[in-house]
């Protein structure tokens, strides 16, 4: 007996809410008296290198400005992107302020040090920077995956072991027992070691190169640097107002109208950014999410994710498949709206 053909799900699409997120666009742009852009990340995006060329294509149609405020969300990701997106922006602008109503973290932070002035609402806060990396020597997690490993834990496990070493009188020795290392190339590949240690030399040039746009004091940059670099025992530890004065940032109290606006514009971005996932069964599903949003007067530019995932259980893990994932692009010229296939390769 024939049995039909299962049918696939429809595919879910997050909407695209450009007319609504424009009048807020507006309404900021109004609000500050100057030229306002925003950069958000979902979630399920980070900071990486196409967003540069993102920027540019809305800075493009901005033009340079003496005054410019731009709206921070991201949970962080490539350091070196967040360079370069602040030497695209100190390209337009003389004086960039950054302007925080939440999470504005690690590479995202790298980002704010480049801005001026830092206004933060009740809501805001920033992170460590201290570098973690994921490497192709990694080790896996229970789902086959590489985890990224980070120069304070590393340095943390080598610190205790000394420490218990020390109060048990001791000495090290190339012994496991004794000798951290020589457990910890058991699970970390000596490579990823070296490779970490050197990210986090890079994490400390970056942020003082940053800060170097606008900061004449080099002697000081590097002390915030390091500060944020090695100072928090913990990678998402919360650097509220208050102890980002303390360490020498230029931040000051973002005004609570344009806090509750950007917050409904964040309402309106996390609609946007919302989990699109369509199972097709155990083994097969279609995620189709929009993970980064770029966006000024007239013109928004986002990154949106439109690929199958299957799981390759001899491999224990996720492999994508079909992939059109793509930037796009929408516009308003005149009274019409054009829409299109942003290219960035």
């Amino acid at each position: 007996m024939e049995t039909k053909t299962q049918r696939k799900p429809k595919i879910k699409k997050p909407p695209v809410l450009f007319s609504k997120t424009q009048r807020i666009v507006r309404a900021i742009a109004a609000e500050t008296g100057g030229t306002f852009l925003s950069y958000w990340n979902s979630p399920g995006g980070n900071v990486c290198q196409n967003d540069v060329q993102g920027l540019y294509e809305v800075l493009q149609r901005i033009g340079p400005q003496k005054n410019l405020h731009i709206f921070l969300k991201s949970r962080g990701g490539d350091g070196t992107a967040s360079l370069r997106i602040v030497n695209l922006l100190r390209r337009y602008t003389d004086k960039l302020i950054a302007q925080l109503p939440l999470e504005c973290a690690s590479a995202a932070t790298m980002i704010a040090l480049g801005a001026n002035e830092i206004q933060m609402g009740p809501l805001a806060f920033l992170t460590a920077v201290d570098t973690s990396l994921t490497h192709d020597l990694s080790p896996v997690d229970l789902h086959n995956r590489l985890v990224s490993v980070s120069q304070d834990e590393l340095n943390r496990v080598v610190n205790l072991w000394r420490r218990e070493a020390q109060s048990n009188k001791k000495p090290l020795s190339d012994n496991a027992p004794n000798n951290p290392y020589a457990a910890l190339f058991q699970h970390v590949h000596p490579l990823v070691i070296g490779a970490v240690d050197r990210a986090s030399s890079l994490s400390v040039k970056l942020c003082t190169e940053i800060l170097s746009f606008h900061l004449e004091d080099l002697k000081r940059a590097e002390e915030i640097s390091w500060h944020l670099n090695s100072a928090y025992p913990a990678h998402d530890y919360p650097i509220l107002q208050k102890e980002a004065k303390r360490i020498g940032l230029n931040v000051a109290d973002l005004d609570p109208r344009l806090n509750d606006m950007l917050l409904d514009l964040h309402e309106l971005y996390s609609e946007m950014g919302q989990e699109a996932l369509t199972d097709y069964d155990e083994q097969n599903y279609h995620n189709n999410e929009i993970v980064n949003i770029i966006e000024s007067v007239g013109i928004q530019v986002y990154y949106q994710i439109d690929k199958d995932w299957h799981y390759r259980a001899e491999e224990r893990r996720w492999v994508p498949m079909n992939d059109n994932s793509s930037w796009r692009k929408i516009e308003k010229i005149g009274n019409n709206i054009a829409r299109s296939i942003f290219h960035i390769r």
